[in-house]
């Protein structure tokens, strides 16, 4: 409830406050004893351990119930205001008590302002009671207890308001502290929210590049050999089912390595990135009966480099398999000195690039982003598609032209 502890949670001052109070527990009774033992017997004495009773009251009842609606700060510093006038016009030895709740005014004021205000009321109370005592304005008064008393306020106020400043900048440190804190706090969520949905989305990238398009042979080829089972060439339908079960057996491969390896999935075969694609097409073609025109460069690319133009391959193949209705497909690899180009043209109906809604298309072209490459996708209804995937040579840069 002070002014002082109550505007930082800083342990230090906290700590401070328990021992001040300490203290003036032990001055209070050091001054009740002085004037019981060493005062003299009278009317006035009496009436000063009143007063002095009064202020531990009141400082007592306010210690021990802080947040009484009653029983409020200022009305114990409008009794210690009160105590300090009728002790000094009682008698000079007030300055004492003055001293010792000096700093209850900035401890209790609740404000600077309101602080301020009661000193200055206790300054002139003991001023005034002074000048009674005194029978007037003496040389006495101006010489010791006006210069003393203005001195004392005068430290007082000083060390007050540099209490409260600092007071004010720990709490507003503090206060920076926490909503820093809470920034941080909300940033790391963010940043593990925002790390989930990229990883769930390139999972699914990744999932569609290799199981859904395996599914999707599957379908097909089952299509065909059901449809050829009444026909006269069971070597056909027997090829068929086998690149059922190769595919499978692929799809199979790939689920394991998303599970076993999820940071990693995908990996593309050993060799040159141009083996690899050799038999992807040759796959393909098997599957299909398409024509394919290949002039794949013999280049050794880095990993990831392989991974993105297998899979920029296998949508593009994919697409013409589905979509295309096309008799022949022509594929170049070739290195160029602005990077790696993958292209992939088609004879077939074409589409409009535009209004395309795929998630392959959008799925290569984030694959290739993340390399710093770009794709290319030209096609208009009846004359074919092209789709041109270009990697910097940074994203290529450990491979060799043959």
């Amino acid at each position: 409830m002070t002014a002082l502890a109550g505007s930082t949670p800083d342990a230090l001052w906290a700590t401070s406050l328990r021992r001040w109070n300490k203290v003036c527990w032990l001055l209070f009774a050091v001054m009740a004893v002085g004037l019981v033992a060493i005062d003299r017997p009278g009317e006035s004495k009496y009436v000063a351990l009143v007063l002095l009773g009064g202020v531990v009251l009141s400082y007592g009842v306010l210690d021990r119930f802080p947040a009484n609606p009653v029983v409020r700060p200022h009305v114990y510093l409008s009794v210690l205001v009160v105590a300090l006038g009728g002790l000094a016009y009682l008698r000079g030895n007030y300055a004492a008590l003055f001293m010792v709740t000096l700093p209850h005014y900035w401890m209790f004021g609740r404000t600077p302002r309101a602080s301020t205000v009661f000193l200055g009321l206790a300054a002139a109370a003991t001023l005034a009671a002074s000048v009674l005592r005194q029978d007037g304005w003496t040389v006495e008064f101006f010489t010791e207890t006006l210069v003393s008393t203005v001195l004392v306020v005068a430290v007082g106020a000083l060390i007050g308001l540099w209490a409260h400043s600092v007071v004010g900048q720990s709490a507003e440190r503090a206060r920076l502290i926490t909503e820093l804190e809470e920034t941080q706090a909300e940033l790391s969520e963010a940043h593990t929210r925002q790390g989930a949905a990229d990883e769930r989305e390139r999972m699914a990238r990744e999932i569609h590049d290799t199981l859904a398009q395996g599914f999707a042979s599957i379908i097909v080829l089952a299509e065909a050999a059901r449809a050829g089972l009444d026909s006269d060439d069971p070597a056909r339908s027997a090829q068929q089912l086998r690149s059922i079960e190769s595919t499978a057996r692929e799809n199979l491969a790939e689920a394991r390595e998303l599970v076993g390896s999820p940071r990693r999935p995908g990996q593309a075969a050993a060799g040159s990135v141009a083996q690899t694609l050799r038999r992807t097409l040759d796959r393909f073609v098997e599957d299909t009966g398409i024509t394919v025109d290949a002039d794949l460069a013999d280049l050794e690319c880095d990993q990831q480099t392989r991974i993105a133009l297998l899979r920029c391959t296998q949508e593009s193949l994919a697409n013409v398999r589905k979509h295309a209705r096309a008799s022949t497909v022509g594929v170049v690899l070739a290195r160029q000195p602005y990077g790696v180009e993958l292209e992939i043209t088609d004879d077939g109906t074409g589409f409009v690039v535009e209004s395309s809604s795929g998630f392959g298309l959008d799925g290569m072209r984030k694959r290739l982003a993340e390399l710093g490459g770009r794709l290319t996708v030209t096609s208009s209804v009846g004359d074919g598609t092209r789709v041109l995937a270009l990697l910097p040579p940074t994203a290529s840069e450990s491979g060799a032209t043959a």
